[in-house]
């Protein structure tokens, strides 16, 4: 029986193959079609297309003009052009949107003249017209050229406010833990509504010069989102690095990777919009070999030397003035960077703290938008304190709105931030900052041969930059502003105190608190909440508690005086000026006479009968 059936399964496999055969015979223009369906598959695929690019782009920087024959015009033009090409191909993977235009636009024109894509073939490239068959990412390419096309740079914000995409949500650790992320099901959702009819043959090119660009001489997935107004973009911060995953975990791993989402650090891309940090979740780098190349090349521009395995770390600036870190292994568990990037729309005190366009607003923003000028007006040192992302950078360029025009101003910084020059192009600043060749320690003893007013410190997160801080504020200027992640004003000061020791500018503990409190005036304390909202937490000022005391004429009193006073004895208090407090600014405890008398000496006229109003106002400080 057994043979039987055998026999009659082989049967009706011949007789299948054989009426193959035979249709195919019939119809030999259904076996060329299938042919140049497959030609045109491979021939229109992204990585056929991709390669082309490159080769291209080879041969028109490659060639040797010589060779070609040309008469002088012709080889000026050819020679003129190549420079150009070779310049923008340098400078669109350092942050020049100018440069990465033209590199987009001449792709473009290859793809259109040369290569031959149109109507009929580019779906073969990316199946426009078949949403099933679209990945995440697709989608989210075609949905910020559609975006761009009405809001420009600001797309990706345009497309988070309209949908909510940044407010918190239970889906990471099996819904038991709220973060801010994007997932693929809302881009699907997205895709849906926005993406109803055709998509026009312009925005496919679009997108598909997009996605070869960035592949070739951009930034990967991130390449588009980092030009968009938002506050930065990061990756490889999370998901398992390769050199984490144990042989023994892999099953348990992949079954993780089945059953959530990706959980190797190439499924990584972070941004930070309105001071929170939204997982893209959707979004992959593809491989940690592109992981690498992004981090590899983002940093290089102005060449600030190589990330190796023994420096570990670089910081540098863009050309669009965002900042850059890069890290690597063996200095960080995986290839990381950080792409900061500071919106100059906020660089205005009325704008920082009272935003039009964030969805939120406080009361009696008024009072602290009034103040802070008088600060600076006032020559206080002046620091500015906060967490990560709570704005500090920003609202120090917009407190160097209002020192005194004739002010020289010297900035220290260990990457360019600030950028000072380009909100005030008539003043008189000096920015500088560490090189692998020169100190922060050598930076600040030129600067005092600079003819400097105002020292600004970009951000002191070491002790040497602390005591750059102390220099500033004792000899080398009228006033000093500086950065700071002390929680509270108390850390502040102990922070500074400590620096001091560990650079060993001060060896009694004491001494060096003194030492602080008497050149501090003024802190300013940002925060920012779990709905991401930032504002002025407090201001803060300094009063030193020895100044007025003298010691006893006994000898022996004072040395028991002098020893008490090295121990026990409090050498500052913290006094709130102003205080956020419930939903709105209030004013507290007045400025110390000491402080306005000394701030009224550097104010002219006008000013100092605008900042008796103010005390009056909210203090009752008779004038």
């Amino acid at each position: 029986m057994l043979v039987v059936w055998n026999g009659i399964g082989i049967g009706i496999l011949l007789i299948v193959l054989l009426s193959y055969l035979i249709y195919k015979l019939r119809n030999p223009l259904s076996v060329s079609r299938e042919k140049k369906n497959v030609e045109d598959l491979e021939r229109y695929s992204m990585k056929q297309i991709s390669r082309y690019i490159k080769d291209k782009f080879n041969e028109m920087t490659g060639a040797n003009l010589y060779d070609l024959a040309l008469d002088l015009e012709d080889f000026n033009r050819q020679k003129h052009m190549r420079t150009e090409l070779k310049a923008a191909l340098k400078g669109c993977n350092s942050g020049d949107l100018y440069d990465k235009m033209y590199v987009k636009d001449l792709i473009y024109d290859l793809l259109l003249r040369d290569y031959g894509l149109d109507e009929r073939n580019i779906n073969y490239v990316l199946p426009f017209e078949e949403a099933d068959k679209l990945t995440a990412r697709d989608k989210f390419d075609i949905l910020m050229q559609l975006y761009k096309k009405k809001h420009n740079y600001k797309a990706l914000p345009r497309m988070i406010e309209e949908y909510r995409m940044d407010e918190l949500k239970a889906v990471i650790e099996g819904g038991q833990t709220e973060s801010y992320i994007i997932t693929e099901d809302e881009i699907n959702k997205i895709y849906r509504e926005k993406a109803r009819g055709p998509v026009s043959f312009e925005d496919k090119m679009q997108v598909i010069v997009q996605r070869i660009y960035q592949g070739f001489k951009g930034f990967g997935v991130i390449d588009e989102i980092r030009y968009m107004e938002i506050d930065g973009v990061s990756g490889g911060v999370s998901g398992i690095p390769a050199a984490m995953r144990d042989i023994e975990d892999e099953e348990q791993m992949l079954q993780a990777m089945r059953t959530h989402s990706k959980q190797d650090n190439t499924h990584s891309v972070w941004i930070m919009y309105r001071g929170k940090t939204i997982h893209l979740s959707f979004l992959s780098f593809g491989s940690e070999l592109e992981l690498k190349r992004i981090c590899q090349s983002i940093y290089k521009w102005n060449n600030p030397g190589q990330l190796t395995e023994q420096n570990g770390f670089i910081v540098n600036d863009m050309k669009d003035h965002s900042r850059i870190v890069v890290m690597r292994p063996p200095f960080a568990e995986s290839w990381v960077f950080f792409n900061r990037k500071f919106n100059l729309t906020y660089t205005d005190l009325e704008n920082f703290l009272n935003p039009k366009d964030r969805g939120y607003a406080f009361d009696n923003t008024e009072l602290p938008i009034r103040l802070i000028p008088f600060l600076m007006k006032g020559a206080r040192v002046t620091t500015v304190t906060g967490d990560q992302g709570t704005g500090k950078s920003t609202l120090m360029m917009a407190m160097a709105r209002y020192i005194a025009g004739y002010l020289t101003i010297r900035v220290q910084e260990m990457a360019f931030e600030l950028h000072l020059r380009n909100l005030f192009p008539q003043r008189n600043i000096v920015s500088i900052r560490e090189t692998a060749d020169i100190t922060g320690q050598k930076g600040m003893d030129i600067q005092k041969k600079t003819d400097g007013a105002v020292n600004i410190i970009g951000e002191a997160a070491t002790a040497e930059q602390v005591a750059w801080f102390l220099q500033a504020g004792t000899v080398a200027s009228l006033f000093t502003i500086l950065s700071h992640h002390a929680k509270t004003f108390r850390d502040l000061v102990f922070s500074l105190r400590n620096s001091t020791l560990q650079t060993g500018l001060f060896r009694n503990e004491s001494i060096a608190e003194q030492q602080v409190v008497s050149v501090l005036d003024f802190d300013i304390h940002l925060f920012k909440d779990a709905e991401g909202r930032r504002y002025i937490e407090r201001i803060t000022e300094c009063v030193p508690m020895m100044e007025q005391d003298t010691y006893p004429q006994e000898p022996e009193q004072a040395a028991i005086e002098f020893y008490r006073r090295m121990t026990d004895r409090k050498t500052f208090e913290g006094r709130d000026i102003v205080v956020f407090q419930d939903g709105g600014y209030i004013a507290k405890h007045p400025i110390s006479e000491r402080q306005q008398t000394e701030m009224m000496r550097h104010m002219n006229a006008k000013d100092r009968t605008e900042f008796e109003e103010l005390l009056a106002v909210y203090w009752k400080v008779p004038a």
